[in-house]
């Protein structure tokens, strides 16, 4: 074999080795007594990564509906109990519920369903991506998508999400009453920030503070399949540049 049938070997089996982004939402609470084994399993996804060939990135967000039963969730926030409704009217389900995992949103069932779950990231890592890469340093990230890959939406949305690598609580009241629960990825805030389509792409620098990551992600408008993500963790972090392939 010529060093040049070598070199394109080489080439070809780096780009089938790259893992594939797959975002993984998980809707929960602190006072949901169902919740702890999805914590557990979105946990195991993110230290494990179980399903060979994908880049599982996650988000933990803590909805707010559970407040008024006892224990108020230290995590919860309104918007992503707004953000859980609006994919309750896409998928048709009765309403919100926890604890609930959505697959690059295009896909979900019950957040402990790690049969269901595997399924659905192997499925979405077969569909075209778009390329989203993230460089992180010195409190700051940039963020670069380039623009919709063939058959995708005309137009996307390009969100970002900053999280607490993780954190616990110690709960007094209500279901889990008496447990120490964890919990990693935990979203503060999700905005989005601008748009891609099939000729334009996006660039933007944002923060990235000390004890957290910043999730990127490209999603259709309604909150409907997600094209890219890629994550990037602070300087306490040994991973400060991360790529997604197409």
């Amino acid at each position: 074999m010529t060093r040049a049938l070598l070199a394109a070997g080489v080439v070809l089996a780096a780009a089938a080795a790259q893992d594939r982004p797959v975002l993984v939402e998980l809707f929960t609470s602190e006072g949901c007594s169902s919740c702890p084994p999805a914590d557990a399993l979105l946990e195991q996804f993110d230290r494990t990564q179980p399903v060979r060939g994908t880049d599982i990135i996650v988000l933990s967000e803590h909805v707010d509906y559970w407040n008024r039963i006892g224990w108020v969730d230290p995590f919860s926030s309104p918007a992503f109990s707004a953000r859980q409704e609006e994919y309750a009217r896409r998928f048709g389900t009765e309403g919100p519920y926890t604890p609930q995992m959505v697959v690059d949103g295009s896909e979900q069932f019950v957040g402990s369903d790690r049969r269901a779950a595997e399924a659905a990231i192997r499925a979405r890592a077969a569909k075209p991506r778009a390329s989203v890469r993230i460089s992180a340093g010195d409190g700051s990230a940039i963020v670069e998508v380039d623009p919709l890959p063939g058959g995708a939406a005309r137009k996307a949305g390009v969100y970002v999400a900053w999280a607490a690598e993780e954190a616990s609580s110690d709960v007094a009241r209500g279901e889990n009453k008496g447990r120490r629960l964890h919990h990693v990825a935990v979203a503060r805030e999700i905005k989005q920030v601008g748009s891609v389509d099939s000729r334009r792409g996006f660039r933007g620098n944002f923060r990235l503070d000390a004890g957290t990551r910043l999730v990127a992600f490209v999603q259709e408008g309604g909150l409907g399949p997600v094209w890219g993500a890629a994550v990037a963790r602070s300087a306490s972090h040994p991973q400060q540049q991360v790529q997604s392939g197409q």
